[in-house]
């Protein structure tokens, strides 16, 4: 399912700027674990936030 928000300019200005933020946090978490299924799914997960913050910009 597919959802459109509206969103200020401000507003996404900092939501692209908490995104990045996890993200790099989450690129740590993805170095440091050892389970394969964990770090796949860590690894989705960066990959679909990646694509929000390429929509903000």
């Amino acid at each position: 399912m597919s959802r459109t928000i509206q969103i200020a300019e401000e507003e996404a200005e900092v939501l692209r700027s908490v995104l990045e933020e996890y993200i790099s946090e989450l690129r740590m978490e993805v170095a440091n674990t050892d389970s394969m299924d964990f770090r796949e799914e860590l690894k989705r997960k960066e990959a679909v936030l990646k694509a929000m913050v390429k929509q903000l910009q």
